[in-house]
């Protein structure tokens, strides 16, 4: 089995998605009490796309953050590197049509989506801002970003409770329930060593968003980046 380490790797990252696609939703659940569910009403909600837009949600895996944009008859591009992921997303749900693309190298054109969102995956990139970049390049102008990533719980006695979690009981939990316990290992080490809310807003503003905020969703545990894409200047 494989496990990813923090130098991230994307042939390890990838390989170590395609060992727990099988999985990867259930564990998902239980690790997170049923959180995730929450979040993914989040991320619906602050994207606000409408009918007849075009959302391109990378990091999709297995399709259940790209479900609810289908359902609400928004054209929704689900797209993930690992191609486990996509095999089970495929089985799940094939009129969603899956497409493989590494969120650093999009193999879609400039302009070309209303709004990109990613969840959980921003965290296992090997270059956060050329991944941010890239979002950048294929958003229309005035087009959104909408980022969900495990952050840091604000209060300092819960962020030492979760912590504990994390470090302590996310590995034994894993082994009961995920087919590669081991890169729950490497999610507990990516959380711990990923930027707290602000610092993740100004690279998401460093790379050219506007509009960069954040808000705090379980306390902290995880943050809703939104930004958009600067419209484009008149010519003078």
């Amino acid at each position: 089995m494989t496990r990813a380490s923090l130098d991230k790797d994307p042939r390890d990252v990838a390989a170590m998605f395609d060992d727990v696609a099988g999985k990867y939703d259930l564990t998902n659940d239980v690790l997170s009490l049923g959180q995730d569910r929450l979040w993914r009403r989040a991320v619906l909600k602050a994207v606000a796309a409408q009918p007849g837009e075009t959302v391109l949600d990378i990091a999709a895996g297995t399709g259940t953050s790209s479900e609810p944009f289908a359902d609400a008859g928004v054209h929704v591009v689900p797209a993930d590197f690992s191609l486990g992921m996509l095999r089970v997303g495929n089985q799940r749900r094939p009129d969603l049509g899956f497409t493989a693309a590494d969120a650093m190298r999009l193999p879609f054109a400039d302009d070309s989506f209303d709004a990109v969102t990613m969840s959980f995956g921003l965290r296992n990139v090997a270059s956060v801002e050329t991944a941010l970049a890239e979002f950048l390049r294929v958003t229309r102008p005035g087009g959104r970003l909408v980022v969900c990533e495990f952050s840091h719980p604000t209060n300092g006695a819960f962020r030492k409770v979760y912590t504990e979690y994390l470090m302590r009981s996310l590995p034994p939990i894993a082994r009961k329930v995920s087919s590669n316990p081991e890169s729950y290992v490497y999610l507990a080490e990516s959380i711990q060593a990923w930027p707290a809310q602000r610092e993740l807003a100004e690279a998401v503003r460093r790379v050219g968003w506007d509009a960069v905020e954040w808000r705090n969703l379980s306390g902290g545990i995880v943050a809703l980046h939104r930004a958009v894409k600067p419209a484009v200047k008149p010519v003078s």
